[in-house]
């Protein structure tokens, strides 16, 4: 390769998959990783930009960089989510390209389906907290969501809690719970699945952890649903009435600061005067390192809250990528192969 070429690799979901890259205990890794880096000031993390195509159904692509300063990468996460897409196509509301560039030249070193590492995030990050907040010898798990992130949420969950034996899922159709069911029951057969038959206090009531992953706005989840001892991952908008949070003895966020600013339950209430920043326990981070504890009762409550955090995004992305490279995965693609006017005859190529 000459001074002036430019080389990226490409990488396809299906090179990832195969390179072995859909690891959630890699990814909880990356997630915890990531949470102590930014707090270490390792990590640059400028907002995101967002273009709102339609403000009724959310459909939207963000832009959203973020800078490992360790390893020298910086990574670009770009999003679609389109929440029609299920109902309206029969395919994902969501769907993401990662591009990675080292820091040295400012040069990209790679071009990666972002879609399966997006997913795992969100996933990840819930099983993380789960891993600090919810008892260790839980054993059931409740849906209110039958989608790609509900089951991306149950391989994370069961990552961090082998022991889980029961899922129920509770979804708007019938039939996207009978898909959830076709799918996951394989991947996991040494557990049972309830279909709640689009009732979602069968599918949460008495659950040990609870999870709501859905693109509705309103009190999907109940308050009297939740015994003591429940941890809760909060994942969508508005999904969950103000009396779940209120009788949760620990609520915490990925990043409190950026959660109350956005349009989920927590931001409601605190713009509503219902929560104060006393009443959160505090961000994940500060269970990761150990500042604060996580549980500390079997009877406690809890509550997580995402707003998604896209520097462990690229983490992961990063390590994705590692471990591709070192399999042999993805395709070498030239970008150029000289700088523009060293190449020869360059007069035929301009038009003026």
């Amino acid at each position: 390769m000459t001074t002036s070429e430019i080389q990226l690799t490409f990488l396809s979901q299906e090179d990832l998959l195969n390179a072995g890259c859909f690891d959630m205990k890699m990814a909880i890794r990356s997630t915890e990783e990531g949470l102590l880096a930014f707090t270490n000031n390792e990590i640059l993390f400028p907002d995101k930009i967002v273009q709102v195509f339609n403000d009724q159904t959310q459909e939207r692509i963000n832009c959203l960089p973020a800078t490992l300063l360790p390893q020298k990468i910086c990574g670009m996460k770009w999003v679609s989510v389109f929440p029609p897409n299920p109902q309206k196509y029969g395919v994902q509301n969501l769907s993401a390209l990662l591009v990675l560039s080292e820091i040295e030249k400012g040069f990209p070193i790679a071009v990666m389906d972002g879609t399966l590492a997006s997913n795992m995030r969100v996933a990840s990050v819930g099983a993380t907290a789960a891993k600090y907040l919810a008892r260790k010898d839980s054993e059931s798990i409740g849906f209110i969501g039958a989608g790609e992130q509900s089951k991306m949420h149950l391989v994370g969950m069961k990552t961090v809690f082998p022991g889980l034996k029961e899922c129920r899922v509770a979804a708007k159709y019938a039939k996207e719970e009978e898909r959830f069911i076709q799918e996951m029951s394989p991947i996991f057969p040494d557990m049972t699945f309830l279909s709640a038959d689009t009732d979602s206090k069968k599918a949460m009531d008495g659950a040990d952890i609870l999870v709501t992953a859905t693109t509705a706005y309103g009190p999907l989840l109940k308050a009297s649903w939740m015994k003591p001892g429940a941890f809760y991952s909060h994942i969508g908008g508005w999904e969950d009435e103000y009396a779940v949070a209120k009788q949760c003895e620990k609520i915490v966020c990925d990043d409190w600061e950026a959660v109350k600013h956005r349009d989920q339950t927590l931001a409601d209430m605190y713009q509503a005067g219902e929560l104060t920043d006393d009443d959160i326990h505090g961000n994940l981070a500060d269970l990761v390192s150990g500042e604060k504890a996580g549980r500390e009762s079997s009877s406690e409550r809890t509550y997580f809250n995402a707003v998604g955090l896209s520097y462990i995004d690229v983490k992961l992305a990063y390590d994705m990528y590692t471990r591709a490279i070192a399999a042999g995965a993805g395709k070498k693609l030239p970008l150029q192969e000289t700088m523009i006017f060293n190449h020869p005859n360059i007069q035929e190529f301009i038009r003026m």
